[in-house]
């Protein structure tokens, strides 16, 4: 009956937005479901590679995972930033362990490198946690071609993965986290508009961060789903997530006008990175479950409205993944 209770309530919390995506959701479910304390789990041994590594959410995972135990490799865009990051965290977390390697995730030659970087130094992955990513006020371009948020959050991501399927396989049961947005719940799948907008094109059309950055998120959670469809789960479990709404320097610098409205109830970056970690270091449900989409420790639908779902045709889906092969130059799972 109490877990009946706990999970109408939480149901109840889902199907709003304020409640479940603020701290308000972060503490009902934390005391619905009596957490297990992060500080519980022990990562002694395992290698966690963590994008977006040099602020907000990622900083604060590579953070938490470091008191775990975990040997952290920080993935950073600027190497002065990175290294001294790397330098505090091993300070605040006695940990002797955190590795650096420096690439721009739109950058594919870069990221390249980085794979290369990390195979020389590591022969595992236990875990690979896909953080990077801003929302762009203009519209700028990659290195290849592609919008910038299209090539460092989706492409960029693809490829990095692809580099290293076979050191995570070799540790299987291997993680591969990709961090969301609730934003994605407004955006339709459409690989159309993921392809529009290259350098190659006169683009007179506005530019939308916001919506960009919506298309792309959801694109991250139809991949993630394609991803676990093509590698088996005893091999690598793939999840993506959404951490709600936290206060983080990148929505102070996007959402300047929305974080003054909802500041009291924004969750911490500490409350943020709870379902990463917990995705990171449990090996229960996290192992049990491929594809699915979380959101503070449960899985959750991908879609709130009728017409993502309807978007979501096999077709199109089958375009996206086309899509990143094509972009990267890593022709799937046949490397």
């Amino acid at each position: 009956m109490r877990q009946q209770l706990a999970r109408a309530i939480d149901g109840a919390l889902e199907a709003t937005v304020l409640p479940s995506f603020s701290s308000i959701g972060y503490h009902v479910r934390r005391r619905l479901f009596h957490w297990t304390e992060l500080s519980e789990y022990g990562l002694e041994g395992r290698v966690v590679l963590v994008t977006g590594a040099t602020s907000g959410l990622g900083r604060a995972a590579a953070e938490q995972l470091a008191r775990s135990g975990a040997n952290v490799i920080l993935l950073g865009r600027d190497a002065d930033r990175t290294h001294r990051v790397a330098d505090e965290l091993t300070a605040s977390t006695g940990s002797g362990s955190i590795d650096t390697v420096i690439a721009d995730m739109g950058d594919f030659d870069a990221v390249r490198l980085a794979a290369a970087t990390i195979r020389e130094r590591h022969d595992r992955v236990d875990v690979l946690i896909h953080n990077a990513g801003t929302l762009a006020a203009e519209r700028s371009f990659a290195p290849d071609g592609s919008e910038v948020t299209v090539a460092s959050q989706l492409l960029g991501p693809f490829l990095l993965t692809g580099l290293l399927l076979d050191l995570l396989v070799r540790s299987a049961p291997a993680r591969v986290i990709t961090v969301s947005s609730g934003g994605m719940y407004t955006a339709s799948l459409s690989v159309t508009a993921l392809e529009g907008g290259t350098s190659d094109d006169e683009t007179t059309a506005p530019f939308d961060g916001a919506k960009e950055y919506a298309r792309v998120k959801r694109a991250q959670v139809t991949l993630n789903e394609l991803w676990a469809n093509r590698v088996p789960a005893q091999h690598v479990v793939f999840q993506a997530m959404h951490p709600g709404w936290v206060d983080t320097p990148g929505l102070r610098e996007s959402l300047p006008a929305f974080r003054r409205i909802i500041a009291p109830i924004l969750r911490t970056p500490a409350q943020g990175i709870d379902t990463i970690s917990w995705l990171t270091s449990d090996d229960g449900a996290p192992l049990a479950h491929s594809g699915r989409f979380w959101h503070d420790r449960r899985p959750r639908s991908a879609h709130r409205l009728p017409s993502s779902r309807r978007a979501e045709t096999f077709e199109e889906r089958e375009r996206l993944w086309a899509l990143c092969t094509r972009r990267t130059n890593w022709n799937g799972l046949s490397e």
